[in-house]
Formats: C-alpha cells, structure tokens, sequence
C-alpha cells in the first residue's frame, strides 16, 4: 500500500479571507466621512431656505398692513415658519422694522440668525452672501 503526501480531493476554498473584507470596510468608511458632512450640509441649507422664506413672508404681510394702516405692526406678522424650524421676531416703530428669523431646536453653524429689514437690507450671524444665496 502506497501513501500520497499530496491530497487528491483537494477542497475548494469559499468565503472572502480578512485582507477583502478590512479593504470593502474601509472604503465604506471613506464614502461615509464624504457623505455625512455634505448631507448635513444640505439639511442645514434647506432649513436655512425655510427661514428665508418666513422672512419674506412676514415682509410681505407687513408691507399690507402698512398699505392698509399707514404703519408697520407686529400683528400682522406670524410668529414661526410654516414647519416651526424659525421664529420671526419684528422689532420696530411703526415706520420701520427689522424682522428676525431663529432657528429653534437646533442650530445653524454658518449663519445663525437671519434678518431683513423694512429697507431691503439682510443680515445673517455669518457671512451675509453665503446665508442668503440660492
């Protein structure tokens, strides 16, 4: 009786070894750093656009009530955004107003609060041009 050294049935290996699987691992890892600042810098713009908008909302409002009254009012203005992401505040005398929109529950690292006033002129805790384009 002769003895092989060699196997004749050799088994045929499955799987993926350790090397495959740390690569496939690390490239998620690198997708996820470049995902998740980009997605929430797009939530963030689009809250952003939401308290824009109530701005120009209330401004509008304001700008009746003052075609109707002769005078700007408080009244005449809602006090959050339609999804309450802002509320807008109104500081003025009756001739002149600036409006306030801030952020509630959460916070806007770039620009903070945003403003208008009865003058067109808009402000922003961060640079103006960034906070109020697009």
């Amino acid at each position: 009786m002769k003895y092989s050294t060699q196997k004749t049935n050799k088994m045929k290996q499955s799987g993926f070894t350790l090397i495959e699987l740390m690569i496939v691992v690390i490239i998620i890892g690198i997708l996820g750093a470049i995902a998740v600042p980009s997605y929430r810098a797009y939530v963030i713009s689009g809250k952003r656009s939401e308290g824009k908008a109530a701005l120009e909302v209330a401004r509008g409002r304001l700008e009746r009530w003052y075609s109707d009254n002769n005078a700007y009012s408080a009244a005449a203005i809602a006090a959050e955004s339609e999804t309450g992401e802002y509320t807008v505040a109104y500081a003025g005398d009756g001739q002149s107003y600036v409006l306030t929109a801030s952020p509630q529950g959460w916070a806007d690292p770039d620009c903070g609060d945003l403003t208008l006033a009865s003058t067109g002129i808009r402000g922003a805790g961060g640079d103006v041009d960034t906070c109020w384009s697009k």
